[in-house]
């Protein structure tokens, strides 16, 4: 075991080694440097999983480092520039450290509802159990957050398949839930954080067509393939008894998000920016409802680190110069697809939010069911790779969940046959007032 690890460790090394010499090349060939330093913390982050959270913060650091010091901000050079940035992205940041930790004990209020536990008697005995199974996880995931959905989804799954899960099924079931919060702005953090940035949730819903097309696309060779592999069983504990109480208390977090984001969005906009609404409302309700049913105040440590993380790259990306990268197209947003297999999703839609001009649809779809390529480019599928570790091989991943890609490829296409590509207005912008001209009729431009 101490050989193949140390095996293991320098392999990574080695690819780690081949990342700075290629970010060597790509500045010399004249890339900016705040983005190869970006792109060499998203490589040390893919490579070194056991230490994501360290790799993520000394990239910060570097990052940070190097614009007081040599690029500056937009908000200005050096130390003054770095406070005003902050100064800038100080709410966006709060809402979502507010709204992944209250996440983390709505799922478990959902877990410990006992619903999961009753959903197997729902469950088709042949290959179409599988299927059906993905698409409660498809479901699920438009409500709850996707990370909750693939570990609900992997959890029936070891008990109606005896624990014999296949790795393309689990693939699949990353895929699922990644692709039923692709479309919902409650349903994924890169949708909730495109909410929190003032697009509308019925832009982001449009990524349904897409999703539910690459649903069936990968959902149905996965379910044969798990059929195959370890036949389902139907076979519910006795017993079971629903904790209405528990499913109440979530309808009453997620609609406290939802009713304090509309409001402020529509009758406030010019105060969005000034304090972390949405967070603060879904702690108020999880705060509030904790007498009826107590959260389980110990998830709050690990989710906390894992929100660390995330917002740390998501603080590396806001430092990114958007006016240097590739216009924002259909194009670019499919590519944005693959490159989330390999890069976190998170910061890829920080930096597509900041540059704007995208399709918001499109890009909920891209770089929410493109990180189900690899199991690492999704929260979703680290998450179930704990559960499953025989999943963590990115070669077996792409082999058995060969459906996953092509899923995500014919998908995209439909959304474009469907829809067209209509690229949103920038969603931040505030109409200006004109002056009215004699004969004319008054008008607002952004």
């Amino acid at each position: 075991m101490k050989s193949v690890a140390l095996r293991l460790l320098a392999r990574e090394r080695g690819l780690f080694a081949g990342a700075l010499i290629i970010g060597a090349a790509a500045i010399a060939l004249g890339v900016p440097i705040d983005f190869v330093l970006f792109a060499l913390t998203l490589a040390g982050v893919a490579l070194f999983h056991h230490h994501t959270l360290q790799v993520a913060l000394i990239g910060l650091a570097v990052i940070t480092l190097y614009k007081v010091g040599f690029a500056g901000f937009k908000t200005g050079p050096g130390l003054g520039g770095l406070a005003a940035h902050l100064q800038h992205e100080w709410v966006i940041l709060a809402n979502l450290l507010g709204l992944l930790l209250g996440f983390a004990l709505l799922s478990n209020h959902f877990e410990e509802s006992r619903i999961p536990a009753e959903l197997p008697r729902f469950l088709p005995d042949d290959w179409k159990g599988p299927f059906v199974l993905l698409v409660m996880i498809f479901v699920l995931s438009s409500f709850l957050d996707n990370i909750a959905a693939a570990i609900i989804g992997g959890t029936i799954a070891a008990t109606v398949f005896r624990h014999k899960v296949h790795i393309g099924y689990l693939a699949a079931i990353v895929a699922a839930s990644n692709a039923g919060g692709s479309g919902s702005v409650v349903g994924d953090t890169t949708t909730t954080m495109m909410w929190i940035d003032g697009v509308s949730p019925v832009d982001v819903f449009e990524a349904y067509v897409a999703a539910s097309v690459a649903l069936v696309i990968c959902g149905i060779p996965a379910s044969l393939q798990q059929h195959r592999h370890s036949p389902i069983t139907r076979d519910a504990p006795a017993g079971i008894t629903i904790d209405w109480p528990r499913v109440t208390i979530v309808a009453i977090i997620l609609a406290a998000a939802i009713v304090v984001n509309v409001l402020i969005n529509v009758k406030f906009a010019e105060h969005s920016d000034s304090f972390p609404f949405i967070g603060a409302a879904v702690w108020a309700a999880i705060l509030v409802t904790a007498p009826w049913r107590q959260p389980d105040w110990k998830l709050l440590p690990g989710a906390f680190k894992g929100s660390i993380f995330l917002l740390s790259l998501i603080l590396c990306a806001s430092m990114m110069p958007v006016e240097k990268l590739p216009v924002a197209s259909w194009q670019t947003a499919l590519g944005l697809g693959f490159v989330s297999a390999v890069f976190d999703n998170i910061p890829l839609t920080a930096l597509a939010l900041k540059q704007g001009g995208y399709d918001w649809g499109y890009l909920a779809y891209a770089v929410g069911f493109g990180g189900s390529m690899i199991w690492f480019g999704s929260s979703a599928g680290v998450a179930l790779a704990n559960m499953y570790p025989e999943a963590r091989s990115v070669g077996k991943w792409l082999r058995h969940g060969w459906h996953v890609a092509l899923a995500y490829v014919i998908g995209f296409f439909v959304l474009y046959a469907v829809l067209g590509w209509h690229p949103n207005p920038p969603h931040k912008a505030k109409p200006v007032a004109q002056v009215p001209v004699p004969g004319a009729s008054a008008h607002f431009t952004s």
